[in-house]
C-alpha cells in the first residue's frame, strides 16, 4: 500500500464575484481531481486552532501530526532546519524576506513608505543572493551586523535566515504577506530588539535601494526589492520522529525552506529537485518523479506545491486559477500513471492548508477542504472537490487526525 499527501498552498479561498460567485477551486480546471473527488470523500478540516496565527508553519505541523499549541516557537526556527542551519542554545532565528516598499522620493521617510511585495517582486535565484551578499558586504552594514551580534543565510530566493548570536524573541512582528499594500509603520517591530531591527531595515533600505540590480528592475516595470524585513521570530524547535508516530516513512517534496524544515525535523528526507523554486513556473514534473522515486523505496511520499499560495499574495485571480490547474495536469496527471505503475492500491489525502485571500492578500485560518481517495475503493459520492463539498462532508475539528486518516489508523 501506498500513502501519498498533496498539499496545494493558500489553494482555499471565497467566492469571487469575477467568478460569478464561484471560488478558485470551484472554477478552476481540474477534472482528474474533481474526478478522485467524486469516487473518495471530501470534508474540511482545522488545520489552524482557534487562536492560533495562520500560516503554513502552523497549518502544515498539524497536517503532518504535530500540534503547533504544543511545539511552535515561530516560523524562522522550521526554515533554518530546512536551511541546514542548526541553532544554539540561546540563539534567536528571524525569517528575513527581501521586501519590495515604496519609494517616496528624496526626503521619503522610511515609516512612511507601503509594503508592495513581500517578495520584493518575486526575486529569486541569483539576482536574490547578490542582493543580499552585497548588503552584508557594505562596510556600514557589517559594522552593525558585527555590533549586534547577528549573521544571514543567503539562500537563492527573497527568503533568507538571520541569527541572532544572544536576544531574546519577545518582540512582536508582522509577517510581510499579511499587510500588502499598508503602510508599514505601524506593523514596525514592537518589543525587545525593536531598535535594533529597525536600524537594520533602514539601513537596508538606503543601500539596497541604489544597488544597480534594482536601478536595472526599475527600468524593467519591476519592483525594486529594496528592504529587509524581519518576522517569524523563534528559538530551535524539536520535532518527534513522523516514523516513529505513524510506521510509515518517505520523502517530503517541496520547494519551500520551512516545510523542508519540517520534514527534516520529523526526521523525514526532504530532496533537493532542480528547477523547483515555489512560483508558478516551478519544476512540477521533477517533483512528481522524486516523489515516485520516494514511493518505490517507501510507503510514504509527500508534495508540496506552493504556487496558489504566491499567486493570491499577488492578487492575481487568473494566474492563482492557473497555479490549481496546474497541479491537475502537471502533478495529478503524472502521479496517478506513475503510481498506477507500482501496481499497488494507494490512497491519496489532497487538501490546502489555509485559506490564502485574493482579497487582501492574507492567510486565513478557516477549515479548509480536503479530499481523501482510495483506489481499492469508489464511494460514489459524486461531489467535486472545493469549499462547497467540504461543507457538505462535514468537520474535522483537530487536523493532526488526518494522518491516521491517510494512514487508516
Amino acid at each position: 500500500m501506498k500513502y501519498i499527501l498533496v498539499i496545494g498552498d493558500g489553494m482555499a479561498d471565497l467566492p469571487q464575484d469575477a467568478l460569478g460567485g464561484r471560488t478558485p477551486l470551484e472554477a478552476a480546471q481540474k477534472p482528474l481531481i474533481d474526478s478522485l473527488a467524486a469516487r473518495g470523500i471530501v470534508g474540511k478540516a482545522r488545520t489552524v486552532p482557534i487562536g492560533v496565527p495562520p500560516g503554513s508553519d502552523t497549518a502544515i505541523l498539524s497536517i503532518f501530526g504535530f500540534d503547533p499549541r504544543e511545539v511552535y516557537t515561530g516560523r524562522s526556527p522550521l526554515e533554518a532546519a530546512g536551511s541546514g542551519l542548526e541553532l544554539k542554545a540561546g540563539n534567536i532565528s528571524f525569517r528575513c524576506n527581501l521586501c519590495a516598499i515604496s519609494e517616496l522620493g528624496e526626503g521619503g521617510a522610511y515609516e512612511e513608505q507601503t509594503m508592495l511585495s513581500h517578495s520584493g517582486g518575486a526575486i529569486e535565484g541569483e539576482l536574490a543572493q547578490a542582493l543580499m551578499r552585497d548588503l552584508i558586504a557594505d562596510e556600514g552594514f557589517a559594522a552593525l551586523l558585527a555590533e549586534y551580534g547577528l549573521w544571514f543565510q543567503v539562500n537563492p530566493s527573497y527568503r533568507h535566515i538571520a541569527v541572532l548570536e544572544k536576544g531574546s524573541d519577545r518582540v512582536t512582528l508582522e509577517p510581510p504577506h499579511e499587510i500588502l499594500g499598508q503602510g508599514i509603520k505601524k506593523y514596525l517591530p514592537k518589543g525587545d530588539g525593536e531598535g535594533m531591527l529597525l536600524a537594520l531595515m533602514k539601513a537596508s533600505y538606503e543601500i539596497l535601494g541604489r544597488h544597480p540590480i534594482n536601478e536595472a528592475r526599475r527600468r524593467e516595470g519591476k519592483p525594486a526589492a529594496n528592504s529587509l524585513w524581519f518576522w517569524g521570530q523563534g528559538k530551535a524547535v524539536r520535532l518527534s520522529d513522523f516514523g516513529e508516530n505513524f510506521g510509515h516513512f518517505g520523502g517530503v517534496i517541496t520547494a519551500v525552506p520551512l516545510v523542508k524544515g519540517i520534514a527534516r525535523l520529523a526526521g523525514l528526507p526532504a530532496p533537493e529537485v532542480e528547477g523547483a523554486n515555489g512560483e508558478l513556473d516551478t519544476n512540477y514534473e521533477g517533483k512528481v518523479e522524486a516523489a515516485l522515486l520516494s514511493l518505490q523505496k517507501n510507503d510514504f511520499a509527500a508534495l508540496h506545491i506552493e504556487a496558489p499560495d504566491e499567486m493570491s499574495h499577488a492578487g492575481d485571480l487568473e494566474k492563482k486559477l492557473e497555479a490549481i490547474a496546474r497541479i491537475d495536469r502537471r502533478v495529478f496527471a503524472p502521479l496517478l500513471v506513475g503510481l498506477d505503475k507500482l501496481k499497488e492500491p494507494y490512497r491519496i489525502l489532497f487538501l490546502s492548508d489555509h485559506y490564502t485571500l485574493l482579497s487582501s492578500g492574507g492567510h486565513e485560518g478557516s477549515p479548509v477542504p480536503f479530499l481523501l481517495y482510495d483506489s481499492r475503493v469508489d464511494l460514489g459520492r459524486g461531489l467535486p472537490y472545493g469549499e462547497p463539498s467540504a461543507e457538505l462532508g462535514g468537520l474535522m475539528e483537530d487536523a493532526t487526525k488526518l494522518m491516521p486518516l491517510l494512514f487508516e489508523q
